[in-house]
């Protein structure tokens, strides 16, 4: 401050009368700097308190959604029970099995314990025990690794209409339990056993309850817990001890709505609790979010902002209205637009109504907020293209009735005995699909299409033992990058208006080779084929944007293959050598030799 005030007295003496205006300039700096502090306080303020609501806001939100999953599959597995309770099958095994043979009784309880199988593995994300109990016959089916055993007293002490938290076994201290509901539906009292109830059980362990916490707290910075007063809480895995430990021993002095929500200090910080109930469970949902570390760049950035206030008003008392004129509007001006384009907004301009430096960087800086809005643009429409090809493509290929048939194949070969159809068909589809819907990447190598194709054409000899097919590719084509599902629907299409419209043999065949720069791979089938002119049509309506009678498939392989390959290459129909229709697959390749080695795989072998 000395030396600022020797440099003044200096530039006083020195100056002489021009002095009087610098202090008016100093002066004016100063008013312009008060409203700004003021400004900044108030806004900081007003951010601070509504970041905070909106945070309040926002973690509730999320609990009551992750609160309503819960419930969700919940209610799953009640009405599974409710409906599988009344199965047929369910109802023979507590029949009384009068004129049934050994095998008649095996085979019921098969059948039984592969529905609940089959329930728990559609809800693979959510494993479910299931039990069912015959009180006429005192057996008992479950899903379960270890099976279950009829125990009268354990049903007796468990029927009590509604989820409870452990089955009345005695656990370790401390231990966390399953969750369990009995059901009956007698003729009487409902949840209540009259001597031939058919019991069946549902119950789930705390690991799933965990699995959701795990993900919930993945995306935010909160710590959440399952509590129930009275029992031992079921915490995240990478949940704080301590701190949930101290929570949990304010929790259990509170009185708990539906819905609460306040701020506490533990360990010397706040933080937020927020807690929703489960309905189904009569349990809670409890978050606990650090308040300082969540506002805590707010207020550094507030008192980031005073301290360089304090500086730039110590610097600006020494500058001049010339340097404010030429230097400090233009930079502003500058810094302003930044700003724009850091939030952006990639369509701000700025007006150079200077004539020296600064014009020629407004004009960069304009042409370069144009070059930038160009890019993002042209970016953004082609990954929206890409995308939307790739959903299109692939509820193209999740086929529900193709499922449908399928299962109704394995289903079929299971109840024939047919052990080797039933392993084949589930393999095939179970890859078919694991590879369908991966979303991980939009390319894949044409080693990995042609083992897709594999699966799929195998599924297809299965149901149709006519189908053949012969797969001639050269090795060095395999390890082509090319668009995911790009051999698939050409392939289907080739089944579907190929083969399943003859009445021969029935052949597919895929081959393909490398030469003058380009992969090439042919799809024939020996179908009816298709006239020369609906065929130009359909070659010609490829080069077209997408109709509402052309399908969609074909159109965005070909659209994908343009897209990655460059403009020389395309998807074509001719007549095939099969005497049906042949597809052409043509890109160009960009690195690598030509080699003509061709590996050869045929269908059934």
């Amino acid at each position: 401050m000395m030396e600022l005030r020797t440099g003044i007295a200096f530039m006083k003496r020195r100056i002489g009368t021009k002095f009087s205006l610098f202090a008016k300039m100093n002066g004016l700096i100063i008013l312009l700097f008060i409203p700004i502090i003021l400004v900044f306080t108030y806004s900081n303020r007003t951010a601070f308190d509504v970041i905070g609501k909106e945070l309040q806001v926002s973690n509730i939100k999320q609990l009551s959604f992750l609160s309503s999953q819960i419930d969700s599959r919940i209610n799953q597995m009640t009405d599974f029970v409710t409906t599988f309770s009344k199965d047929p099958n369910v109802q023979k095994f507590n029949g009384l099995n009068l004129w049934e043979d050994r095998y008649d009784r095996m085979q019921t309880r098969f059948v039984v314990q592969e529905k609940m199988v089959l329930q728990s593995g559609v809800m693979n994300i959510w494993p479910v025990k299931y039990t069912v109990y015959s009180q006429q016959n005192k057996e008992a089916i479950s899903n379960a690794i270890k099976a279950s055993e009829y125990n009268e007293d354990y049903l007796k002490r468990n029927m009590t209409g509604k989820w409870t938290y452990g089955d009345g076994e005695t656990l370790l201290q401390g231990g966390l339990k399953s969750f369990y509901w009995f059901y009956t539906d007698s003729f009487g009292q409902r949840d209540t056993l009259s001597g031939s109830n058919l019991v069946v059980e549902a119950s789930f362990g705390p690991e799933n309850i965990q699995n959701m916490l795990d993900t919930y707290k993945s995306g935010g910075q909160g710590d959440p817990f399952f509590y129930h007063k009275g029992e031992t809480p079921i915490l995240n895995r990478s949940a704080s001890l301590q701190l949930s430990s101290d929570l949990i021993h304010y929790l259990d002095g509170q009185t708990l709505a539906d819905t609460m929500q306040q701020v506490i200090r533990l360990e010397s910080k706040n933080y937020l609790v927020s807690a929703v109930r489960s309905p189904q469970l009569d349990w809670y949902l409890v978050d606990i979010a650090p308040l300082d570390q969540i506002l805590g760049p707010i207020s550094f950035s507030r008192n980031l902002f005073y301290l360089a206030m304090v500086l730039l008003f110590v610097f600006g008392l020494s500058a001049s209205v010339l340097l404010y004129r030429n230097v400090q509007r233009p930079i502003r001006k500058l810094i302003r637009g930044l700003q724009s384009v850091q939030r952006g907004d990639f369509s701000v301009r700025i007006n150079a109504n200077v004539n020296n430096e600064f014009s020629f960087l407004f004009y960069r800086f304009n042409d370069m907020s144009q070059q930038i809005q160009s890019l993002i643009e042209n970016v953004l429409n082609e990954k929206l293209r890409a995308r939307d090809a790739t959903l299109k493509q692939l509820q193209a290929q999740i086929n529900p009735h193709f499922l449908y048939n399928c299962l109704g194949y394995i289903v079929n070969m299971a109840q024939m005995k047919n052990e080797e159809a039933v392993v084949s068909m589930a393999f095939n589809l179970s890859a078919y699909y694991r590879y369908t819907t991966r979303m991980e990447k939009q390319t894949a190598s044409l080693d990995e299409e042609i083992r897709l194709i594999v699966n799929y054409l195998d599924i297809q000899k299965l149901r149709n033992g006519r189908i053949e097919y012969h797969i001639d590719i050269p090795a060095e084509m395999l390890n082509q990058q090319v668009p995911r599902l790009m051999l698939q629907p050409i392939v289907e299409n080739a089944i579907i208006h190929g083969v399943a419209k003859s009445y021969s043999s029935g052949e597919i065949r895929i081959s393909g080779e490398m030469s003058d720069g380009f992969c090439r791979i042919y799809i024939d089938d020996d179908g009816p084929g298709m006239p020369d002119e609906l065929q130009e049509a359909l070659n010609r309506k490829l080069r077209e944007p997408l109709q509402d009678q052309m399908g969609c498939g074909l159109w965005n392989t070909n659209q994908r293959i343009l897209h990655q390959f460059g403009e020389q290459s395309y998807l074509s129909f001719k007549k095939s050598l099969l005497g049906g229709f042949r597809t052409e697959i043509i890109w160009e390749l960009t690195t690598g030799d030509e080699h003509r080695h061709h590996p050869f795989i045929q269908g059934g072998t």
